[in-house]
């Protein structure tokens, strides 16, 4: 009887053994399919910043090369009216005024008064 108990008694710390082992790898299983899910969130996040973040650097740059154009030609301008022909051509334009030996001619056009609002109001 003694050899029956202590082949029943080993068996049942084996099965122990294995419930035990069996729960240590589910629970290690299932922290890894928490710890995988995690990770894929994380990277489909980060993978979708980074094209929202390569979008706006185009615009930016498109809008970067937008500005360099603009500050160009305002350069361009700038250069065009410090120079003495267009300040004597706005002289002449916008103030009237005129060169030696020249005679300024203004010719003033009647402003057109706009119609008058009808003060009949009309009666449903």
């Amino acid at each position: 009887m003694e050899k029956t108990d202590l082949i029943q008694k080993t068996q049942a710390k084996n099965k122990k053994r294995k419930n035990k082992s069996r729960f240590c790898y589910s629970f290690l299983t299932i922290v890894l399919l928490i710890f995988l899910a995690q990770i894929g969130i994380s990277a489909f996040g980060n993978i979708t910043k980074s094209i929202s973040y390569h979008g706006k650097i185009k615009k930016m740059k498109e809008l970067n090369e937008q500005a360099i154009a603009e500050n160009q030609r305002l350069k361009e301008e700038l250069e065009d009216f410090s120079s003495m022909k267009s300040l004597e051509a706005i002289a002449r334009n916008n103030l009237k005024m005129a060169g030696e030996n020249e005679v300024l001619v203004i010719i003033n056009k009647p402003k057109q008064e706009p119609a008058p609002p009808d003060t009949k109001k009309k009666k449903k």
